[in-house]
């Protein structure tokens, strides 16, 4: 069988087998498959009319036998995802090269950055090997990687600079073949892994089949002259997922984080517990595990943890996790009656639901047991052993039911003996008191992070300045678009994180009255530009997700506020659903089960479904 590459000058062509497959049909000895060219002035990749022979020169010339291959080139933006921010420089030919013929220059300097760097190549081959599938084609042509780290830190905090230079430059004037230099220029490490994941999305086979390739004649692709400067718009890009609800496995959360290191996103949220279950072995209290978890098998360790904090890391993505209260804690939290230390919380699984809580089972914290501050004195100590120091930490905060306090005789005789009267002002001033003692307590055992509440009652624009300090804390707000609270928050100096309740709560559509919000909408959801607005979220709460369900109910759509939040731009979802239906086939290549957003039709007659 013979096997030959034409380089042309608008794209390129390479002929690879005598057995093609398509729509579940073999045919012997012909090379007949869809042609794609790219239409430079609308800049999408345009399907032949028909099948076409690509035995044929004088049609080959004109198509490439990929789509993908095809988007390489076209476009101002090509296939990135999310798109850079500040210039994009991409040439409209591409070379073809083989994986032994990438090479890393070692860096040279501080050891602890050169580790992280190494990890982040093997990362990267690890990605191109996938792409290749195997490749067994040859190609004499040579890339050299260099990576450049200007600060020399491996610290991932809330305002590390990730900000890249990518340049590919080329030499044809080696005896045999053409040499590409690859420099990516990074202020931190974290600068650098991004730009590592840029190339790796301006890398692609010849593959003609989706997901798998049964042909062995596959060979990579690579631009052959590219520019970018790039840095993300909003410091905070984030996924919220929700453990308490019904428990996730490891390596479902691995994926989770999978998919937001491919869309550059770099925080995930992790509610870990609420009143449905206590999933976490805490050493100092592991009873709130044994009486909070759904079974011994559902449990996070500190070991699991701290993996997954490593893990995440070397993905670009911190963890921040909350533990919710005073509302939302229920199971677990019982075992203080039986150890001797009085009612931790109050009206755990009572019922009739609706007269104690938002959502059944119901249950809250104590706030008059001083053994409740002590029993969280004892968990942030545990934490701060495993977290970056200086991490945010999310004390959760919403939805505190007032008559469950309320119709407890123990808090009622309380605030009488303070006092006080049963007005929901009085019950206001009483969870102000618990949020101070659990900040002190806090502070004692974990040190002055920042503190991250829900927006809720306690934070309204008219009180929230009695009980919150603007200095120490961050209000997430998940109020619709419309809702004025977050201005007026900025207003009062608080910093905010946005999770817009009518755009990137994920979870609506699945229940109730709620509505699906489709990746469109996720995409268009633009938040506020000010220099309070740390970023955004996207939140997937787990009432109807588990280990089976979670992939395709956040992704792609969490990869669409991912550009959101690293390019916010004025796009409509319209000018860049090419490249997103190209971002969600690498979710589905790396084994995310990301949902169908189209039919393939529209998928492969771009800009006509718009």
């Amino acid at each position: 069988m013979k096997h030959t590459f034409l380089l042309l000058v608008i794209n390129f062509h390479f002929a690879i087998s005598d057995i093609f497959y398509t729509n579940n049909i073999r045919i012997e000895n012909q090379n007949f498959h869809w042609g794609w060219s790219c239409n430079n002035e609308k800049e999408v990749c345009q399907r032949s009319a028909e099948p076409i022979d690509f035995n044929l020169e004088d049609l080959a010339s004109l198509y490439v036998k990929s789509q993908r291959l095809c988007k390489l080139t076209c476009g101002r933006y090509g296939p990135l995802w999310p798109r850079p921010r500040i210039q994009t420089s991409l040439s409209k030919t591409a070379i073809p090269f083989h994986p032994s013929k990438l090479k890393f220059r070692p860096f040279i300097g501080d050891e602890n950055v050169a580790k992280y760097l190494k990890e982040f190549e093997s990362l990267f081959l690890e990605k191109l090997d996938g792409e290749c599938n195997g490749c067994q084609l040859k190609s004499d042509n040579q890339i050299t990687v260099i990576l450049t780290v200007k600060v020399n830190s491996t610290d991932l905090i809330h305002k590390t600079d990730e900000s890249y230079i990518l340049n590919i430059t080329y030499d044809d004037e080696i005896k045999k073949g053409i040499n590409l230099m690859v420099n990516i220029t990074g202020m931190t490490i974290f600068g650098v892994r991004h730009g590592l994941e840029t190339l790796s999305q301006l890398i692609v086979s010849n593959k003609t089949l989706k997901y798998h390739d049964e042909e062995k004649n596959t060979i990579l692709f690579i631009i052959r002259k590219a520019f970018i400067s790039d840095k993300p718009a909003y410091f905070h890009r984030g996924l919220l997922i929700d453990t308490a609800r019904n428990f996730l496995s490891i390596s479902t959360i691995k994926s989770q984080i999978n998919g937001m290191s491919m869309s550059k996103m770099n925080v995930l949220h992790w509610h870990a517990t609420d009143t449905q279950s206590f999933p976490i072995v805490f050493p100092s209290v592991p009873s709130l595990a044994r009486y909070g978890a759904y079974s011994d098998t559902q449990t996070y360790s500190f070991y699991e943890i701290q993996e997954l904090l490593d893990y995440a890391k070397l993905r670009g993505v911190r963890i921040i996790m909350e533990i919710d209260a005073p509302a939302h804690a229920g199971n677990g939290w019982q075992f203080g009656a039986h150890a001797g230390l009085g009612d931790l919380a109050v009206c755990v699984n009572r019922s009739p639901w609706r007269q104690y809580c938002i959502q059944p089972p119901c249950g809250q914290l104590n706030p008059i047991n001083k053994n409740v501050y002590l029993t969280l004195g004892k968990l942030y100590s545990d934490l701060a052993k495993i977290f970056p120091k200086g991490e945010f930490f999310h004390m959760g905060g919403d939805e505190l039911f007032i008559p469950c306090w309320n119709s407890t005789q123990e808090i009622l005789d309380y605030m009488s003996q303070a006092g006080m009267g049963r007005d929901l002002e009085d019950f206001i001033v009483l969870w102000g008191e618990y949020q101070e003692k659990a900040l002190n307590t806090f502070n004692a055992n974990f040190g002055n992070s920042s503190i991250i509440l829900w927006s809720s009652t306690l934070t309204e624009p008219a009180i929230i300045s009695k009980f919150l300090d603007r200095i120490r804390y961050i209000i997430q707000t998940w109020v619709r678009n419309d809702d004025p609270i977050p201005n007026q928050l900025i207003a009062k100096g608080y910093d905010l994180i946005i999770s817009t309740k009518n755009a990137w709560y994920l979870d609506h559509g699945f229940w109730g009255n709620t509505r699906y919000y489709t990746w469109r909408t996720v995409y268009e959801n633009q938040i506020i530009r000010h220099r309070n607005v740390l970023g955004g979220e996207v939140c997937m709460w787990g009432e109807y997700t588990d280990d089976s369900t979670i992939d395709g109910k956040v992704w792609p759509r969490a990869a669409a506020a991912g550009e959101r939040l690293w390019t916010d731009s004025e796009e409509k979802s319209g000018e860049v659903e090419t490249r997103f239906f190209i971002h969600r086939e690498r979710l589905v290549e790396a084994g995310i089960k990301a949902d169908a957003i189209t039919p393939e039709w529209c998928v492969q007659n771009e800009g006509s479904c718009s």
